[in-house]
């Protein structure tokens, strides 16, 4: 009996969220067309990582792995030097994803990935990226663009940050990744035409 109920324990402790953005004047398609066509170089999105490659499978297909990492400073409070009261030190934090599902029939367009290794002290994180037309507010779609949802489950992270840390950086995420979208699609409505051209 005690194991069962440390089982249900467990499984109450998975962290889940969600965080929605939306992008005016641009079609899902087009959106889409960069979430796969990009899979193992989204760092020219992702405002919150520095560098994306592929290590294995093919792009855009389940199956594909790719490598993310991003450069932070680390203050080291123990060996002060003059002024600054610190070194400013440097880190690489990186991990690597994996794509293991891929939807694109219908409206609604998903992506899921899971992190395998990586520095950052995450046991377990599965993220699902949907892409679908912006609705109104009586639930219909307005034809006026279309809206991204960043969905996680993930094991707790003892020491690294809290839930509510973690659903901060995952908006705050999404949306610099909109922005970024939205302005180049914007700038160059034909991006999307051009890599379905090239993708063929």
């Amino acid at each position: 009996m005690a194991g069962k109920q440390e089982e249900k324990e467990e499984i109450m402790e998975k962290w889940e969220g969600k965080a929605t953005a939306r992008l005016k004047g641009v079609k899902p398609e087009q959106v889409w067309t960069l979430f796969l066509d990009d899979f193992c170089s989204f760092h020219k999105w992702l405002p919150t990582i520095d560098t994306c490659y592929q290590v294995e499978g093919i792009n855009g297909q389940p199956g594909a792995v790719r490598y993310c990492s991003s450069t932070t400073t680390l203050s080291d409070a123990n060996h002060h030097h003059h002024d600054d009261g610190g070194t400013a030190k440097t880190a690489v934090l990186w991990c690597h994803e994996k794509l293991v599902s891929v939807d694109a029939a219908g409206l609604l367009r998903s992506l899921s990935y899971q992190v395998l290794d990586n520095n950052l002290g995450i046991k377990s994180l599965v993220t699902t990226i949907k892409v679908s037309p912006a609705v109104s507010t009586d639930g219909d779609d307005d034809g006026s663009g279309c809206q991204i949802q960043w969905s996680f489950v993930a094991d707790p992270m003892e020491g690294l940050m809290t839930y509510d840390g973690f659903s901060s950086y995952i908006n705050f995420a999404l949306q610099g990744m909109a922005e970024n979208m939205e302005k180049a699609l914007q700038k160059s409505p034909k991006i999307d035409q051009a890599k379905s051209q090239n993708s063929k």
